[in-house]
């Protein structure tokens, strides 16, 4: 049986060992909210939602090579929504391709992305890599000279309860500390270097992002 549960360590091979599960700690819960907001500006200071994740993957250690890779649900369908509509600016007769893929850096899903874009705003290039590649479309579209401006940016889970400040840190506890799969969301305009609106997206940041051993962790290891 031992002999067994080795084989399967092996078998699973460096990912496995790459996402340990944080202590539920008071200080593992205050890092976490400290990476998620060092993260969530990031990604709010730079045009690039692929490149972004392809520093945080580096500094983080989750692959190696760091590269970021679109895995695109090709089967995927669905209607802008209005309030995006509005704020892409485009008539309801105006045609709107729509994309959803998901951003990992080597086995770690870091992103799941909604991608609304306007194609008469893009090469005929353009169209055809995003057509037939999963190439992430923020490098697809890089030649634009982009921008980006956000709608929102929300945490959708804090490691810190509402009143922590005043109540106190929650104590330790037995076990993992709970992550739920979805932590952070955005909702972006892309707009080319003419400041013309061609994409929306609604980017929802995973528990992977997190994928690596909580920093207090590691120093008490060391």
């Amino acid at each position: 049986m031992k002999r067994l549960a080795l084989v399967l360590a092996a078998m699973a091979g460096p990912a496995a060992a790459a996402a340990p599960a944080w202590p539920d700690t008071p200080l593992a819960r205050v890092e976490a909210l400290a990476l998620l907001q060092t993260l969530n500006a990031d990604l709010l200071s730079h045009p690039s939602a692929t490149l972004t994740l392809e520093r945080w993957c580096q500094a983080h250690g989750l692959a190696d090579p760091p590269i970021v890779h679109a895995r695109r649900d090709r089967g995927a369908a669905r209607a802008l929504p209005d309030d995006l509509r509005q704020a892409l600016g485009t008539a309801p007769d105006t045609p709107v391709r729509y994309r959803r893929v998901r951003l990992a850096c080597g086995d770690h899903v870091l992103s799941e992305a909604d991608n609304w874009y306007l194609p008469g705003r893009l090469t005929d290039a353009m169209n055809r890599e995003l057509d037939t590649r999963d190439t992430p479309f923020g490098k697809v579209v890089a030649a634009l000279r982009f921008s980006r401006r956000t709608l929102s940016a929300r945490l959708l889970w804090s490691p810190l309860p509402a009143g922590w400040e005043i109540r106190g840190l929650p104590p330790a506890a037995p076990g993992p500390l709970p992550l739920p799969h979805a932590l952070l969301q955005h909702r972006a305009l892309l707009l080319d270097g003419q400041g013309r609106p061609f994409s929306v997206v609604v980017e929802t940041y995973t528990d992977q992002v997190l994928a690596f051993p909580a920093p207090g962790a590691r120093q008490d290891a060391d």
